[in-house]
């Protein structure tokens, strides 16, 4: 038994060590990542969960897992912050208020079989003064994440308030993972 991670993110290659599964071969899938006019957060991070498991080529004895995370406000879906600009809007735009962290997971079994699951976070950053953004920013680290903010690092300090699940809102919910891996027959303890 094989199994391929379908994603070049280390942090879902942490997430999955942490419940003893360590992919034998990880793969980027390739995949257009724009939203659909009036796409939901949910039915975006469960669609692109989905389609990253089947871009990437799977060999007979191989299972495949996908995730995606998708911070959404209100209707409003925050893609990876791509600039210290793009940022700074974001957290303007989540401080002081509550956000969702849709975290979705697709496992394409040894028979071609696709199941997905998604998780529901809820997230509340405290007012940010703007220093504290300033000083956010100048630490790089939430560049090209969803929202403009890395839960796992120095955000953290800055979440005043969480309901859902911390792993899927650092990238990959290991709870719905797990299931899915087991139901795939795939040994997970």
């Amino acid at each position: 038994m094989r199994l391929v991670l379908a994603s070049s993110s280390p942090r879902r290659r942490d997430l999955l060590s942490r419940i003893g599964v360590v992919p034998d071969r990880i793969a980027s899938p390739d995949i257009d990542e724009t939203p659909r006019k009036g796409e939901l957060a949910r039915v975006y991070a469960l669609r692109m969960a989905v389609e990253k498991a089947h871009a990437v080529a799977r060999d007979a004895d191989e299972i495949v897992v996908a995730g995606d995370t998708t911070v959404a406000v209100g209707r409003r879906i925050l893609p990876q912050a791509a600039d210290a600009a793009m940022q700074r809007g974001f957290l303007e735009l989540l401080s002081g208020r509550r956000h969702h962290v849709w975290s979705a997971v697709c496992v394409i079994d040894f028979e071609g079989r696709a199941r997905s699951r998604i998780s529901d976070s809820i997230v509340r950053f405290k007012r940010l003064g703007p220093a504290e953004i300033d000083a956010y920013i100048a630490s790089g680290e939430g560049l090209g994440k969803a929202g403009g903010y890395a839960i796992q690092g120095r955000a953290e300090a800055l979440i005043d308030w969480m309901a859902g699940s911390h792993s899927g809102v650092v990238g990959l919910p290991l709870y719905e993972t797990r299931a899915l891996l087991r139901a795939s027959d795939y040994p997970v303890e």
